[in-house]
């Protein structure tokens, strides 16, 4: 397999697996906890939601040919209360995420060579990707936070609970810690 098309499996592969991190909170969760804001300068996993999906439509629509700040994409508003239902905001995730994986499932190995823009700024294909990659884990793992702050002892693990990784690492665990509720 070529260094390129194992680049776009391997980044896909990943990408999946943050948005199963994110799948599997939300089932958790009920209308109310979607907002919730420890305080007014803290995000709520809603606001984050709006802001993910924002950031992925406008980067990955016309990917290649367009620079991925969107004139149409109102940032600042990403951050705004908007009071989603709770489908409203899976749409809004589901929406975003499928932007983002269909532009990427539509890559060639020869797109990694060319280059893009990302707010003016020229950066490869691979870098642009890589620039993501970093992007979305770092809120998907606020959201995470959140959940599992609002949830405490009712959070159902998405990894390896605390004390467990002796028996995980000895092959007593062996389901896949992200599928692990």
């Amino acid at each position: 397999m070529s260094f390129g098309k194992e680049f776009l499996q391997t980044a896909t592969r990943r990408l999946k697996y943050y948005k199963d991190l994110g799948d599997k909170t939300f089932e958790q969760l009920n209308e109310w906890e979607f907002h919730y804001q420890s305080n007014d300068e803290t995000n709520s996993i809603a606001i984050v939601i709006q802001h993910m999906a924002g950031n992925m439509l406008s980067r990955w629509t016309n990917f290649l040919t367009e620079d991925g700040e969107k004139e149409w994409r109102m940032r600042d508003d990403e951050f705004e209360i908007h009071n989603y239902s709770k489908a409203q905001l899976i749409e809004l995730w589901e929406k975003g995420w499928t932007c983002l994986l269909d532009a990427l499932a539509s890559l060639k190995k020869k797109d990694l060579k060319k280059t893009v823009t990302i707010r003016q700024e020229p950066l490869t294909v691979i870098d642009a990707i890589n620039r993501q990659l970093a992007h979305y884990p770092y809120h998907v793992g606020q959201i995470v936070h959140i959940a599992k702050t609002i949830k405490a002892k009712n959070w159902k693990n998405l990894s390896i609970p605390k004390g467990s990784s002796s028996a995980y690492n000895s092959g007593e665990q062996v389901k896949d810690p992200a599928k692990s509720f």
